[in-house]
């Protein structure tokens, strides 16, 4: 069988054995208190495990707990034939939690406990349990060798036979319980107790079956729309304005995910008829969006198509006219149609303009499509035609919101019925998770409709109402920016803001008080109300005004100069990252979604202070947001215009006044305690006798105490603490490694203790004590110039395979060619004007030809070396590139050093010779080459070729300057000494470059020092316990030097595998006492001095679902971390790189 267990921890009681007569002897620890605990808190706590076996062939439900000494069995369990009762020859006494008892007489010797298949024996006392049949105690638990492993909710035990057996237990993830008993126990510890309340918020799913009238209906809410509609008298129509011509646009490069969610689509479209093949000359291209769920909607960019499109006018109907119909109505109803577009057929001439163009075809449309300009006015024709006998009577029809009002329960139910019938005969479809019924107040087109009548829908004003007193002058000028905008329609508008305007002028303290209080409501107020704030007169002449910051998106609703809406909201968390261009938008957006009943289907003017938005509509590259919010915006007849930012103050005010609630926390901070006080006392006592601070020195610090009203010696308000006082390092010491004190810089660390304290010189005395702290010497980064000299880059494997190249300019250009092993070097002429096809016939002739193709090539990012065709060329000839970051040529080191050695040997070359560059150029490769390399102990053309080259300066040894004119050889072995000489002097210059940035070498032998060592990288990501690790170990006594930049250190064993001479750079100097040395038993590091971390065991399993594929996942236990530090880990690699952990 399965078993099945769980964890919890509860209040101990204990058992006594009672002898008659005598003194309660042998006190037990015997189970936690099952009166106060359930089973579902026994599934998530960490000492007990509950599961289902089989007892006497009983099923039964049973709670291992290791805090019991015995074990027990429920009284109610009990009555069956198969349990049989034996007097105990000594009586047990039972204490529970709350200090009560009972007397056992009874136990039920040799019951059968099955686990796994294996018979156990186990004896259990009756008592009664609650929840639980059995309660195995630590009598039996201890027999078997069992061992409860709390974080993988499992027992380990040995069974009769001799075989280790692991049951898996209960679990129940989600909410953790705490029973009243176990929060008692954690309160009486006296620590931070929290109360919080959990609210479920979780909205209550309506039936169709549970909705009166509405459940006589269920083919009216199908799950999906069952095909292509019927034929209806409103079709949609595309009227073209005169001389206009097809128009077909290529397809939009799509991601692979987005083909096939295209596919898929196009499919479903298909199957459904709504879409056809094409082979007319329109096609508009395709692009998708994400929805709010994460998934993709295919639309179609319609937007050529209308821009040729005659508008059609259809009216759409006064806003203030259909609220007059809802007067004295008191039941309502919100009907949403499903997919309410694709109930509506496109004119059967029209359909090969609806044509969209794809990857997989050309395709036309035989529904009205999304994106399509008239799409609002044919289908409000359309509901106008089907709800017309029901119009100012009982229904109200604004595009696709239907909203039925009745005066009377009884009437409402009729209404409601006749509407359904007229949607079944229409075979119009409506979707019901968006729909609600039977209700006494609803929203409809920003109003609140009740049987009280209709109100202004409060967040239109919220974005004013809320708005919190100014905290600055700043604040007051952006409120008093927007309140003056409107002071033509405020009477007395100078006078009541006078007393903010006052706190605006300079050199006046800003004093928040009743007055300015008045003031502010009293505008706010003003600024809410008629005739700044009016009904809306008739569907025209609407104006926005939009704004964003990064504080929030700010809005203003007007028409003809009058407001009709305001608001406002903070940014979400993703969009404090918008680009200004995406934020601005987002303001635009936000204004036509919350305001579309007022304008959807009219012509409307947004104004922005961002000029590139006119822009927008002919954008041709736009992302995946940008996409999404066009396909909104196609939707609506607006014009975008630009508004200085200085004259759009309503929205500029609205978008960057302050919305954050005020975070409230409690902080941390030092106090001083009643015995710390003592203490002090007693110190300052000691202090002031008079032999000890005349000894002490500090009579000038006698005379200028003072005392407060505790009795302390203070001076400047702070506690005095006598110099020679020992508390003072035990000041230090919380101030410094407290767990309310982390280990602050000598500067937080004294201006933390200043507050309370002083005593002389205390600044020097806390830069003194962190620099002498181990701990902080071991974990904080170092953020001063590094010791020691400048390291080369890694060594390739093989000459030229790996190489740098980097480009003089002005001179007028030199491609300089270098490889990273031998560091021989190729000065190659060209001009600026080369093209990349020019540079790579020179490439392959001066360098291919001579040492093959490299693997790689380090480079900047010159336009020649990021050129399509240079890319395109190097991947033919299989050589990976690798561009430096942007303003950063150290990357490129090697061709940076040897680009300024070049050009000091030119330099000095025209200095001595006179000239042109150019004819020295060769002799400088010669020369560069030729001359001794630091960096590889010998010259570039020894270490490339094997052997010295013969030049000038050994003619004559060789017998072969008689072979040369006498005058050649005499330059030209000057001239190669002068370039040999002035190399050096470069060397020399980069030398003394780089040892400014470092600092000088502080070490001696008999030092002790840190080692640096770091977490280790791998294919396995960082650890957490290898992001926390130390950054140095130590520390360790400096035993010899060797060179200028090495230390032998005397390493304990436990870093025996590691080589003992160190670079200077990995050493720093500890300046506490050589005792504190941390034991590294619990440390592996590798002879790279990157810690090492083993796996021990896999503790569990589990698969990843990802959107395209499934991830095996197993839970790693890392040698020397807690059960909690295991970490989730890829299964394939951890097979790859620990084979071992997977033997059976």
């Amino acid at each position: 069988m399965t078993a099945r267990m769980g964890l919890i921890e509860l209040p101990s009681i204990s058992v006594q054995l009672v002898r008659s007569g005598q003194e309660n002897i042998d006190v037990f620890n015997a189970f936690q208190s099952l009166e106060s605990i359930s089973a579902e808190e026994a599934k998530v706590t960490s000492d007990v495990v509950t599961g289902t076996f089989l007892l006497n062939s009983i099923s039964a439900y049973i709670l291992f707990d290791s805090g019991a000494s015995r074990s027990f069995i429920s009284a109610k369990f009990v009555h069956h034939p198969l349990f049989v009762l034996e007097k105990l020859s000594v009586p047990l006494e039972v204490e529970v939690a709350d200090s009560k008892s009972f007397l056992a007489f009874d136990i039920y010797r040799n019951c059968k406990l099955t686990i796994e298949g294996e018979d156990y024996s186990v004896d259990l006392i009756p008592m009664v349990l609650g929840e639980f049949d059995v309660v195995i105690g630590m009598d039996w638990l201890s027999s078997y060798r069992a061992n409860i492993v709390c974080d993988r909710k499992s027992i380990q035990l040995i069974a009769p036979s001799g075989y280790e057996v692991s049951i898996q237990g209960e679990k129940r993830g989600g909410v953790v319980l705490c029973s009243l008993v176990k929060a008692m126990k954690y309160m009486n510890h006296r620590g931070q107790s929290f109360l919080a309340y959990v609210i479920d918020n979780e909205k209550v799913v309506q039936k169709l079956e549970d909705v009166p009238i509405v459940r006589e209906f269920p083919d009216v809410f199908p799950d999906d729309l069952p095909g292509i509609p019927s034929d209806r008298d409103v079709e949609f129509r595309i009227d073209l304005i005169p001389g206009a011509k097809p128009i077909a646009k290529a397809p939009y490069r799509l991601a692979p995910s987005e083909l096939q969610e295209l596919m898929t689509q196009l499919q479903d479209l298909l199957d459904k008829g709504f879409i056809r093949p094409s082979i007319l000359p329109w096609g508009a291209p395709v692009l998708f969006v994400k929805k709010k769920d994460g998934s993709l909607r295919m639309c179609i960019d319609y937007r050529e198509l209308n821009k040729v499109t005659v508008k059609n006018k259809y009216p759409l109907p006064r806003i203030d006219d259909l609220f007059d119909q809802l007067q004295g109505a008191s039941w309502f109803s919100k009907i949403d149609l499903r997919s309410g577009y694709h109930q509506l057929k496109v004119r059967e001439e029209d359909v090969p303009k609806t044509a969209f163009r794809t990857r997989y075809g050309h395709y036309e449309f035989l529904v009205m499509s999304f994106g399509l300009t008239n799409a609002p006015a044919a289908f409000m024709d359309l509901m106008n035609r089907v709800c017309r006998p029901m119009l100012d009577r009982s229904v109200i029809v604004f595009i696709d919101d239907i909203l039925i009002y009745s005066k009377n329960e009884a009437d409402h139910a009729c209404h409601l019925s006749e509407v359904l019938e007229t949607l079944r005969r229409e075979k119009l479809y409506a979707k019901f998770s968006k729909c609600a019924f039977w209700l006494r107040e609803v929203q409809f087109l920003g109003h609140v409709i009740n049987a009280d009548g209709i109100l202004v829908d409060s967040s239109k004003i919220q974005a004013v109402t809320r708005w919190s007193p100014p905290k600055t002058p700043t604040e007051i000028r952006s409120f008093l920016g927007l309140a003056g905008y409107y002071r033509r329609f405020i009477q007395d508008f100078a006078k009541i803001a006078s007393p903010l305007t006052k706190l605006t002028r300079k050199n006046t303290k800003f004093v928040w008080g009743e007055d300015q209080d008045k003031s502010f409501n009293e505008l706010k107020t003003k600024l809410t109300q008629a005739p700044v704030l009016t009904l809306l007169d008739g569907p025209n002449d609407f104006v926005v005004y939009s704004d964003a910051s990064y504080l929030g998106l700010g809005c203003v609703l007007m028409q003809r100069g009058k407001v009709i809406a305001y608001a406002s909201r903070q940014l979400k968390t993703h969009e404090i990252n918008y680009p200004i261009h995406d934020l601005e938008l987002a303001a635009v957006v936000f204004a036509l979604k919350i305001w579309r009943h007022y304008l959807y289907g009219v012509k409307c003017t947004i104004y922005t202070d961002h000029k590139s938005l006119k822009y927008f509509f002919t954008q041709k590259e736009l992302n995946m947001r940008q996409r999404r919010w066009l396909e909104l915006l196609k939707d609506y007849d607006c014009e975008i215009l630009y508004h200085p930012g200085k004259a759009n103050v309503v929205a500029d005010a609205l978008s960057r006044k302050e919305e954050c609630e005020p975070i409230k926390v409690k902080v941390m901070k030092l106090v001083i305690t009643s015995g710390l006080i003592e203490q002090i006392k007693e110190a300052q006592k000691e202090a002031l006798k008079e032999e000890n601070w005349k000894r002490d020195r500090i009579k000038g610090q006698v005379y200028n105490l003072d005392e407060d009203n505790r009795g302390l010696k203070t001076r400047w308000g702070r506690v005095w603490i006598p110099p020679t006082c020992p508390l003072k390092s035990t000041l230090l010491e919380e101030a410094h490694k407290s767990k309310y004190s982390i280990h602050p810089g000598a500067t937080k660390m004294y201006r933390d203790l200043r507050v309370n304290y002083w005593w002389p010189d205390m600044k020097r005395d806390v830069v003194k004590h962190v620099e002498k702290c181990l701990t902080c010497m071991q974990v904080k980064a170092e953020h001063q110039k590094p010791y020691g000299k400048l390291q080369p880059l890694e060594i390739p494997l093989w000459k030229w395979e790996h190489i740098t190249m980097d480009l003089i300019t002005k001179l007028p250009t030199i491609w300089v060619v270098v490889d990273r092993l031998t560091k021989s070097a190729h000065f190659l002429p060209i001009r600026e004007s080369y093209s990349s096809e020019k540079m790579a016939e020179t490439y392959v002739r001066e360098v291919v030809s001579r040492h093959g193709v490299p693997v790689t090539i380090v480079s900047d990012r010159d336009t020649r070396f990021t050129s399509h065709f240079w890319r395109n060329f190097q991947e033919e000839l299989g050589t990976k590139l690798l561009i430096s970051t942007a303003y950063h040529p150290q990357t490129d080191g090697q061709s940076e050093r040897t680009i300024q050695t070049l050009e000091d040997m030119l330099r000095a070359c025209i200095i001595d010779f006179g000239g042109s560059w150019d004819d020295y150029l060769p002799l400088a490769e010669f020369s560069y080459n030729n001359s001794y390399h630091s960096s590889i102990g010998m010259p570039p053309y020894e270490m490339l070729y094997g052997r010295k080259c013969c030049t000038p300066v050994c003619w004559g040894e060789v017998g072969q300057r008689e072979l040369a004119n006498k005058k050649v050889v005499k330059v030209t072995n000057e001239r190669i000494d002068q370039i040999r000489a002035h190399l050096k002097a470069a060397q020399d210059r980069q030398k003394s470059y780089d040892d400014k940035r470092r600092r000088p070498i502080e070490f001696q032998v008999g030092d002790f020092v840190l080692l640096k060592v770091s977490p280790w990288k791998g294919v396995i990501r960082f650890r957490k316990r290898g992001k926390l690790s130390p950054r140095f170990i130590g520390p360790f006594n400096i035993i010899a030097r060797i060179g200028e930049v090495a230390y032998r250190l005397e390493l304990p064993d436990e870093l025996s595998g590691i080589h003992n001479t160190f670079h200077v750079s990995y050493l720093r100097k500890c300046l506490a006492d050589e005792s504190a040395y941390v034991p590294l038993e619990d440390l592996e590091i590798d002879d790279k001095l990157n810690y090492v971390e083993k796996p021990v065991a896999i503790l569990d399993r589990k698969v990843k679902q990802l959107r395209n594929k499934s991830l095996n996942q197993v839970k790693v236990q890392w040698k020397n971390r807690r059960g909690s530090d295991a970490t989730w880990e890829s299964e394939d690699e951890m097979r790859k790189f620990y084979p071992f952990l997977f033997y059976v």
